[in-house]
């Protein structure tokens, strides 16, 4: 059912073609992200969150997103996520066979009802309901549902997050049902002490199995530093956008996710096995440039290259 996350060090979960997409006024066409899918998971990304069941009236960028869920399962060794902000979505997600679902809880509810329409106390109601809706299903089809805590850093609408919050939303996503939660920082707001102090803190609230996973945003610079203050705390699972493409509609100023061809060179550098091929992912993203070419795509390592002599975690060096 996907990719085994034990394979590697980091688990890299590319979201370009979902959190990337939404924020840009350019429709894909469904080929060209067909071929962006393709070419990550030849690349070796063991995850991808391929899109988001959402109205395509809301969003229509995304409005092809059962047709790519049905494309990326059939790829070997890739795990497909989908972003599922309803109980409609989740069975959308269910009738497509996504391996995992993410549902966007929003820490800040006036981000809640900009995003998704819901209050809090709706929110909650829902996720009782998709769990549900779930466990309808035979075992071996069931989709992991993790709870996404947005906005858990900072909300450009409502400014400072209590962290107490977070941590009580989490408690009680994982006591509704939830196979796990994650830190999101839609805004890109956090900074890496921010980052180690509520990871610990939902660790001890709810188990470090039940938080493995983190979603950042670059907006302000500091993403690669809170990537490693993440590690740094035992999160394995990082989000990250090809080309930095990404952000929230419903967050004004909420630009850029971290880039995964500078994320991997970090991971690699380090000597953290991800299993990707950063030659292979620069060659997608010449791919999504020519689909996109009216859009910025951002990253170092596009442009300065790999170093003289740079070798792969685990590598042999003669």
């Amino acid at each position: 059912m996907g990719a085994d996350r034990g394979s590697v060090d980091v688990c890299v979960s590319e979201v370009g073609t979902r959190d990337g997409l939404q924020n840009i006024d350019t429709v894909m066409p469904t080929d060209a992200k067909k071929r962006w899918i393709a070419a990550e998971a030849a690349a070796g990304v063991p995850e991808m969150e391929v899109g988001s069941f959402v109205p395509a009236r809301l969003l229509p960028q995304l409005a092809d997103t059962a047709e790519l869920v049905e494309f990326a399962t059939g790829l070997s060794g890739l795990s497909v996520a989908v972003l599922a902000p309803n109980l409609h979505g989740v069975r959308a997600a269910l009738a497509s066979g996504a391996h995992r679902v993410s549902v966007p809880l929003s820490v800040s509810e006036t981000h809640s009802l900009a995003n998704v329409k819901k209050t809090h106390a709706q929110m909650f109601e829902e996720i009782a309901a998709m769990v549900e809706a779930i466990a309808e299903g035979p075992p071996a089809a069931r989709p992991a549902l993790e709870v996404s805590l947005s906005t858990a850093f900072g909300c450009t609408l409502e400014g400072p997050v209590p962290e107490d919050r977070v941590v009580a939303m989490a408690e009680r996503a994982i006591e509704l049902g939830a196979d796990e939660v994650g830190l999101s920082d839609t805004t890109g707001y956090g900074n890496p002490a921010q980052v180690r102090r509520l990871t610990r803190r939902v660790h001890a609230a709810v188990g470090a199995d039940r938080l493995t996973g983190i979603h950042l945003h670059n907006t302000r610079g500091q993403g690669l530093a809170n990537v490693m203050a993440a590690l740094d705390e035992g999160l394995t699972t990082i989000d990250s956008s090809l080309g930095g493409l990404g952000g929230c509609p419903f967050a004004p100023g909420a630009s850029g996710n971290v880039v995964t061809e500078d994320l991997v060179f970090l991971l690699e550098s380090m000597g953290l096995r991800t299993g990707v091929d950063i030659e292979a992912l620069l060659a997608a993203r010449d791919g999504v440039q020519a689909a996109l070419p009216d859009e910025t795509l951002y990253g170092f390592v596009a442009d300065a290259g790999l170093p003289k002599g740079f070798a792969y975690a685990g590598a042999t060096v003669d």
